[in-house]
C-alpha cells in the first residue's frame, strides 16, 4: 500500500507537472509557475530553489496525496473501480480551489485571481491527477499481487 500509493502519486504528479509546463510554454499562462512557487512560505520563500527543487517539492505533495489515497482505499477496503475514481476526484479536489490563495499569496508572477483560462488549466491538469493516481494504483497492484507493497 505504502509503496503503491507513492508511486502512483509519484507518478500522476510527474505528468500533471509535464502537462502544466508545456500548457504554460503553449498558452504564456503561469500556472506551472504557481505550481511550483513556495515563494510566500516563511522561510522556504526567503530560499532561492531551481526548478528541479521546486518540482521535487510539488513530487512531495503528490506522493503524499498517493499514499493517503492507498491508505483509505485499504482501511475502507474499497474495490470498486468507480469508488477508487471517486475517492481520487474527493483527495484532488481541494488542490484545484488552492489556485485562489496561491495566487493572492504568491510574490512572484503567478496569474491573476481572475484569470479564467488560467483557473480552467489549472483545474483539467489537476483533473488528470485524479484520473492517473487511481489508474497507476491499479496498475502496481496487478503488477504485484503481494500485500506489502
Amino acid at each position: 500500500m505504502l509503496i503503491r500509493g507513492s508511486l502512483a502519486g509519484l507518478l500522476s504528479g510527474i505528468i500533471m507537472g509535464l502537462v502544466m509546463k508545456g500548457l504554460e510554454a503553449l498558452t504564456s499562462k503561469e500556472i506551472y509557475t504557481l505550481l511550483l512557487n513556495i515563494d510566500f512560505i516563511p522561510y522556504m520563500g526567503e530560499q532561492n530553489y531551481s526548478e528541479p527543487i521546486e518540482f521535487f517539492f510539488h513530487l512531495l505533495i503528490a506522493i503524499f496525496i498517493g499514499v493517503m489515497f492507498g491508505w483509505i482505499l485499504n482501511y475502507f477496503k474499497v474495490v470498486s473501480k468507480w469508488r477508487k475514481y471517486m475517492l481520487s476526484l474527493l483527495i484532488t479536489l481541494p488542490t484545484v480551489f488552492l489556485y485562489f490563495p496561491l495566487t493572492i499569496l504568491a510574490v512572484k508572477a503567478t496569474p491573476p485571481v481572475s484569470d479564467v483560462q488560467s483557473f480552467t488549466l489549472w483545474t483539467i491538469c489537476h483533473l488528470l491527477f485524479a484520473i492517473l493516481l487511481p489508474a497507476f494504483y491499479t496498475f502496481f497492484h496487478t503488477r504485484k499481487e503481494d500485500n506489502s507493497i
